[in-house]
């Protein structure tokens, strides 16, 4: 059973990367006459995934709670590249702070850009976040949700690692309402590795954290609702998150 599962992830990376190269090409050549169709590739991109996941390795996907469609940030899990799928697939004008390196992947880099995505040197957050902040104020950056990982990298699921404050940051020098989102797909698609089991990931959107608050409980409140929300998710898939032994 684990070998044909292996097969069947196997086939479902193919066909996914596949998809991403021929929609890439079809749609580059329609974001050069309006920039906004970017966001109906990256749209449609992400429901032919979930299309795949769900055909080919079993791994049915959900989206909860009241999908966000103003100017907010959303503050999210972070396990796998599917959690980004789905916000991905759910929101309207998505964007995110991305690592530099990126840039300089085949389609993905040239997508990213196009919907706003801000590239940032690793350790050099603090520089984004002001440029970001920056940009809000001037009216430069393009609306849309801007997308954060608080813990700032993939995390297995059941594993910790501390909040870093830069999120808090933005939430205080934005003014912006705050998603909190949680997510179980760690259970079914790991950060690292190539097996993809079978199953229902959720990534569920949490309710709005209003600004005015102090950014040490703003911290304080994202990684609560954040973390206990997840762990929940993940117990229903059938995974306890206190089993989490490390990589």
């Amino acid at each position: 059973m684990q070998a044909i599962q292996l097969i069947r992830s196997l086939v479902f990376i193919f066909l996914m990367y596949a998809a991403m190269g021929l929609m890439g090409v079809v749609y580059f050549f329609l974001t050069l006459f309006n920039r906004d169709m970017a966001y109906t590739a990256v749209g449609h991109y992400t429901m032919v995934v979930r299309f795949l996941a769900r055909w080919v390795i079993g791994l049915r996907s959900e989206i909860r709670g009241e999908v966000p469609t103003d100017e907010v940030l959303i503050c999210s899990k972070h396990q796998s590249f599917f959690d980004i799928i789905l916000i991905v697939s759910a929101v309207p004008r998505p964007k995110f702070i991305m690592k530099k390196q990126l840039v300089y992947a085949p389609v993905l880099g040239y997508f990213a850009k196009a919907i706003g995505c801000i590239p940032v040197d690793r350790g050099k957050r603090g520089a984004a976040v002001k440029k970001m902040i920056e940009d809000v104020a001037s009216g430069a950056a393009r609306p849309g949700q801007l997308i954060i990982f608080p813990q700032g990298t993939r995390v297995a699921a059941g594993a910790k690692k501390p909040y870093k404050i830069g999120s808090g940051v933005l939430y205080t020098e934005s003014g912006q309402r705050c998603i909190p989102a949680a997510t179980n797909v760690g259970v079914f698609w790991p950060r690292h590795g190539l097996m993809r089991k079978p199953g229902l990931a959720v990534l569920e959107f949490l309710p709005a954290v209003e600004p005015g608050l102090p950014i040490n409980d703003f911290m304080e409140h994202i990684e609560e609702a954040v973390e206990e929300n997840s762990n929940r998710l993940m117990r229903e898939a059938g995974f306890d998150p206190d089993s989490y032994e490390g990589d």
